[in-house]
């Protein structure tokens, strides 16, 4: 019996786009069709639990090849390693925690794709609009307001592994 995700078989997304369906590559994708917004060395500990043993330049790979054919996307915010998710070809946004990193997913901002009208497109025909919103998750601002109750004398403190993007804009890329 094909493995599938979302109601198709993983084989037949692999053949459809002339892949080899190796055990490698439908790991890769188990993984990331499980955990949105995982980044390579998260795929490699999972694909590593799933079938023993794979290369962390195997699933570099993999995630390349899978990317370059539509089936997985790559999305690199601001200050955080690149991560990959399987929800595809629907131009959809992201919201990213500057505390812990946290990336989840949110509908198109507005109308059709892209999404956003470029004030001047410089005669390119504009496809896709990729935008990113930064703020704090729910968790983030609970445990500020835990924190702040247990010991209000200590300032905030930014965790180590806090993103700060350039800006207080969104990230736009077109």
């Amino acid at each position: 019996m094909a493995v599938s995700i979302k109601g198709e078989s993983v084989i037949d997304r692999l053949r459809q786009h002339g892949i080899q369906a190796t055990a490698q590559r439908l790991a890769v994708l188990r993984a990331v069709s499980s955990y949105p917004h995982v980044s390579a060395d998260e795929v490699t500990d999972l694909v590593l639990s799933d079938i023993g043993a794979i290369s962390r330049q195997a699933v570099y790979d993999a995630l390349a090849v899978l990317v370059a054919n539509g089936l997985l996307r790559r999305i690199q915010p601001e200050g955080s390693a690149a991560r990959y998710e399987d929800r595809v070809n629907d131009n959809h946004h992201h919201l990213i925690c500057r505390d812990c990193a946290r990336v989840v997913d949110v509908d198109c901002a507005v109308g059709s794709a892209p999404c956003l009208t470029a004030s001047d497109d410089q005669g390119y025909e504009i496809d896709e609009a990729e935008v990113a919103y930064w703020g704090r998750c729910p968790e983030c601002q609970a445990d500020d307001v835990t924190s702040s109750l247990a010991d209000s004398s200590t300032a905030h403190r930014p965790r180590p592994h806090q993103l700060r993007p350039p800006t207080s804009t969104p990230l736009i890329t077109t």
